[in-house]
């Protein structure tokens, strides 16, 4: 490819590798820069890659069956009350969304970045950003910098991009609820293995809590305790955080799946960010959630970062200047994202109810669910989004 322009990726995750790719087929030469050493853990249990994400992945010109082979559709959730009962059924944008393990997508998205010959640096972690005349230059924590004529910022809910970008740009905003999952160790008896294809999502009694059969008949589950303090670093061990989340469900089917898990993640805390003022600076842009970073309850996380992937490399292929690009880029995205967010955020605080409002939830939502679904599926405008192909075009 002649007259490549250079781009630094910082942040290896979802939208770091789709934000790469991107940039390879927008004309760009692009490193990815990961704080994290290769094999490193990723903290994390399990996403859902929405049917809107499942586009995005091809409109980056990735089949969307290998990049997502190590997991499985899920198109409906079941929606259920305190006490267990149907509260609704809501569909996901059909058969193509799918949920996989976190660590299998971040593999599988670094196989795609190597595969289009984007180098992958470990061990690197953003300490600076400096923009000169025509170029951007990142510092990392261990001495090394690179330069480029563009930077990406990928690296996450705690952006080290975001602040040389902004030093005023607001923090993390804790939504009240802890995060935390699991696998059963194998099979569990029928009637707590719901069907395949549909995700079980409970209120609870106490908490809010999902679970879903995988192929193998294994149970994978998620949790959200409600808690007005984030939990502190080294707060709980393994041991004393099944203890905390057994004492919260018992007495419901959720206790057995934690009990039959020999695998557990977390707790960590469950955070969403504020609107943030500035996404780009003259050869600086921010995507995913370094941006716009959307509650789990949203479904939405690795979509959207994947949708920011697409639409930064149809902006930098169609302007050669740098700084219009990154404008038309932020246009483009923030109505939609900002919107997105929002939705995450009122789908959290449906989580934090105490009795009185659980149970009016629980007698209202079905009459609310079936009034909505009369004029179409309300989550349309984000599950059918679709973007043009930047592969090939």
């Amino acid at each position: 490819m002649t007259n490549e322009r250079s781009a630094i990726v910082a942040g290896g995750g979802i939208a770091g590798t789709a934000t790469a790719i991107a940039l390879r087929h927008a004309g760009y030469a692009p490193v990815i820069y990961e704080a994290k050493e290769r094999g490193a853990d990723e903290r994390g249990v399990f996403l859902t890659i929405a049917a809107n994400g499942v586009h995005a992945l091809r409109s980056l010109g990735m089949d969307p069956a290998r990049v997502l082979a190590g997991g499985f559709s899920t198109p409906t959730i079941a929606l259920r009350g305190a006490r267990g009962q149907m509260l609704a059924e809501v569909p996901l944008g059909g058969p193509e969304t799918t949920t996989i393990r976190r660590a299998d997508l971040y593999t599988a998205l670094r196989a795609e970045a190597e595969a289009h010959d984007i180098p992958i640096v470990y061990g690197a972690r953003l300490a600076s950003v400096t923009a000169g005349s025509g170029a951007v230059t990142a510092g990392f924590e261990d001495g090394r910098d690179a330069t480029a004529d563009l930077l990406v910022g990928a690296d996450g809910l705690r952006s080290r991009t975001r602040k040389a970008l902004d030093p005023d740009a607001p923090e993390p905003h804790y939504l009240g609820l802890l995060n935390t999952g699991g696998f059963t160790a194998g099979p569990v008896g029928p009637d707590l293995a719901p069907p395949r294809g549909t995700m079980q999502m409970s209120f609870g009694r106490r908490a809010f809590f999902g679970w879903v059969t995988a192929p193998d008949d294994s149970v994978w589950w998620f949790a959200n305790p409600p808690r007005k303090q984030p939990a502190r670093p080294g707060e709980f061990t393994d041991e004393t955080w099944r203890e905390y989340l057994l004492d919260l469900f018992a007495g419901e089917p959720a206790g057995d799946l934690i009990r039959a898990s020999d695998e557990m993640v977390g707790p960590w805390n469950t955070r969403d960010l504020r609107r943030v003022p500035v996404w780009r600076g003259e050869r600086v842009v921010l995507v995913g959630d370094a941006a716009h970073a959307v509650a789990p309850s949203s479904g939405q996380g690795a979509s959207m970062a994947l949708e920011d992937a697409v639409v930064l490399g149809h902006h930098l292929r169609r302007q050669r200047d740098v700084s219009e690009a990154l404008a038309g880029y932020e246009a483009e995205r923030r109505p939609r994202v900002q919107k997105v967010v929002a939705y995450g955020r009122r789908s959290s605080n449906g989580k934090v109810l105490g009795p009185v409002g659980a149970a009016i939830r629980d007698a209202m939502l079905p009459m609310v669910m079936r009034q909505l679904h009369r004029k179409g599926d309300p989550q349309a405008w984000i599950l059918e989004h679709r973007l043009p192909a930047l592969a090939g075009c």
